[in-house]
């Protein structure tokens, strides 16, 4: 497995040791990413001075997108195989983007992939608000804060990683850096604080890397980001995520928007006389509603 991409050069995991490859040039312009499952030729014996070929790399069970940093609308893979994102999320310091999470959530739905929601600095905001609007949605989330120098939740967090490839993301400045050196130890993450002219925080990690967690699994720590493209994403991704409303979605008009508007939606008279669907339902219009507006 590719574990970290460098100005051409392409660590990978090999039997327990680490290789360093370059891409064969039977690869042309095939992109490899942190998480590909890469077929090695020549030296992989992991040696200081070792170089080996990358000739082929396997199929991708998901791809993560977002959009490049010119911000044209163009999307690129930046972390393939992962099984679950972990959208990690500050409740102060700074201030949370529901937003910013609701376009994570389109992402990690359209590639297939579960989702978990990691509410860090829970010593300077209460959690409640954002756990009313995204556990009706069937998702995790868990709270992290410090309390005498220690910083709590993270043992459930570990729980939900283990035996897992899954995919750290979130806005820098959140704390991600931070929780990534609690969860591996010897990471050495780099840690920075939130700029107090601007609000928002350095990125302190500037290339995704794989980190094989004790027990089992791996982590992949992201840059941090301020934007999520979604240009690549088809609503009909967004609605598979939701296996119940999908059911009940059947019975809707052919190609039924599920708006408030819709005429004859089968979601509004499924959620009619139930106050815990219609949350759902709301929940799941929030989420399609930034897929359609990208």
């Amino acid at each position: 497995m590719v574990i970290g991409v460098d100005r051409g050069r392409y660590l990978t995991h090999l039997e327990g040791h680490t290789v360093t490859a370059v891409k064969a040039r039977e690869m042309g312009h095939r992109s490899v990413v942190v998480g590909d499952t890469a077929y090695l030729v020549g030296d992989t014996s992991g040696s200081r001075d070792a170089l080996a070929r990358i000739v082929r790399v396997g199929p991708r069970v998901t791809e993560l997108r977002r959009a490049t940093e010119e911000g044209r609308g163009r999307e690129r893979v930046i972390v393939a195989g992962a099984s679950q994102m972990v959208i990690v999320a500050a409740l102060a310091d700074p201030e949370p983007r529901t937003g910013l999470i609701d376009r994570q959530l389109v992402a990690a739905y359209d590639a297939g992939m579960g989702a978990i929601i990691c509410l860090t600095k829970e010593d300077l905001a209460s959690a409640w608000p954002l756990r009313q609007l995204y556990e009706p949605l069937g998702i995790e989330v868990v709270a992290t804060g410090r309390e005498e120098r220690r910083l709590y939740g993270v043992d459930r967090v570990r729980e939900l990683l283990l035996g897992q490839l899954s995919v750290l993301v979130g806005h820098s400045g959140v704390g991600k850096s931070t929780l990534i050196n609690e969860l591996v130890p010897g990471a050495r993450r780099a840690t920075g604080a939130v700029n107090l002219v601007t609000g928002k925080g350095r990125h302190t990690s500037s290339s995704a890397v794989a980190l094989e967690l004790a027990g089992g699994g791996w982590v992949i720590d992201t840059p941090g980001v301020r934007s999520f493209g979604l240009s690549h994403v088809r609503p009909g991704r967004v609605l598979a995520a939701f296996p119940d409303l999908a059911e009940a979605a059947a019975h809707c008009p052919r190609a039924c928007p599920h708006g408030p508007d819709s005429a004859g939606c089968a979601l509004r008279q499924w959620a009619v006389n139930s106050p815990e669907r219609q949350v759902r339902l709301g929940s799941y219009l929030r989420i399609l509603t930034t897929a359609k507006g990208h």
